[in-house]
C-alpha cells in the first residue's frame, strides 16, 4: 500500500514538473501544491497530535491497570472465607 501511494505521489509530481516550463515563476508553488496534495492522501498526523494521543493512551493504560488491580483485590476478598465475628 505504501509503495502504491509513493508511486502515485511520484507520478503526480512528475506530471506537474514536466508540465512546468523552466521560465514559469509559479513552478515552486505548483510543485509544493502537488506535494501537499499527495501528503494529504497519506492521512498523516502532526507530531504534536501524536504526542498528545500517546499521553492520553498512557494515562488510559495506567487507569486500566489500577482498575484491574482493584477488581483482582475485590475478587480475592469475595472468595476469602467469611470468618464469623
Amino acid at each position: 500500500m505504501f509503495d502504491q501511494i509513493a508511486k502515485q505521489l511520484f507520478n503526480d509530481i512528475s506530471d506537474k514538473v514536466s508540465a512546468i516550463s523552466s521560465s514559469d515563476s509559479n513552478a515552486s508553488s505548483q510543485v509544493r501544491a502537488a506535494l501537499e496534495s499527495g501528503l494529504r492522501k497519506l492521512n498523516l498526523v502532526t507530531r504534536e497530535e501524536f504526542d498528545a494521543q500517546q499521553a492520553v493512551l498512557l494515562r488510559t493504560r495506567e487507569k486500566l491497570e489500577l482498575l484491574e488491580k482493584k477488581i483482582a483485590e475485590l475478587e480475592t476478598a469475595q472468595q476469602a472465607p467469611q470468618q464469623p465475628e
